[in-house]
């Protein structure tokens, strides 16, 4: 896997496109609504941690795509499979992580495996959740609130992402209050 921040979101493009694009558009079009919201917060970063970012936005929910199935679990599942492609340790992690994962795969008996990756809690990860929590299935920016009942809603009551969506929320509330506080620093 090429070093070059350029050369790595090519190539993250190139991976989900051919991934998710034919065979789950509105995943593909989430994807890509991530990827404008995290270059939208670019600026508060540093230019390597606002590349990351970008490219970590851009394939957070790679764990759906059929190469990556491996638990059901998406977010452990995209970890292993970019880590297998060489991707960069710090990348997988935040994939692994992303979204207050930790709380869901408890609830799927896969905390032990998940917790083989590290959840770095920085503004960086802040932000990750930020984008996901900010962006529809169709890649459009909508609240917070909006996006978390979208989840509850798509799934249903009684479904683990529903129980978890629901047990996250606070944190999940968290990491976006805390990232749209350090973008009204920046005006």
């Amino acid at each position: 896997m090429p070093s070059s921040a350029e050369t790595l979101l090519d190539q993250a493009v190139e991976l989900v496109r051919s991934e998710l694009k034919e065979r789950q558009p509105r995943r593909f079009a989430h994807l890509r609504g991530a990827k404008e919201r995290a270059e939208s917060v670019r600026p508060l970063f540093s230019r390597e941690d606002g590349d990351l970012l970008v490219v970590t936005a851009l394939l957070h929910d790679v764990g759906y795509c059929d190469a990556a199935g491996l638990t059901g679990f998406h977010p452990l599942d995209g970890a292993r499979f970019l880590s297998g492609l060489g991707y960069p340790d710090r990348l997988c992690h935040l994939v692994a992580h992303h979204s207050c994962a930790r709380l869901e795969a408890d609830l799927r008996g896969l905390g032990p495996q998940l917790a083989l990756w590290e959840d770095e809690r920085t503004a960086l990860r802040d932000a990750l959740w930020w984008v996901d929590m900010t962006t529809s299935p169709d890649g459009e920016v909508v609240p917070f609130e909006v996006r978390i009942a979208e989840i509850q809603e798509r799934y249903g009551p009684g479904d683990v992402v529903t129980r978890f969506i629901r047990a996250a929320e606070p944190e999940l509330r968290g990491a976006v209050e805390r990232t749209e506080a350090r973008l009204v620093s920046l005006r």
